[in-house]
């Protein structure tokens, strides 16, 4: 299950919460009732440099076979 950033309009105050890919962003805070927004969170991950293909990874040719 996804872990999904959410940010309280209220008090400024960021929180993850787990939901289904399936289900609506939630609009008001599930403990506190305060009204709150999804918001995009970098990934943790970055490719950087030259290629990252699927020939990058296999072994080389060993001439013939």
């Amino acid at each position: 299950m996804p872990t999904y950033l959410y940010k309280s309009l209220d008090s400024g105050e960021t929180f993850e919460i787990k939901q289904s890919m399936t289900e609506q962003p939630l609009t008001v805070h599930p403990e506190t009732g305060e009204p709150i927004k999804r918001i995009l969170a970098t990934p943790g991950i970055a490719f950087k440099g030259p290629g990252f293909y699927v020939t990058d990874s296999r072994p080389k040719d060993k001439g013939g076979e």
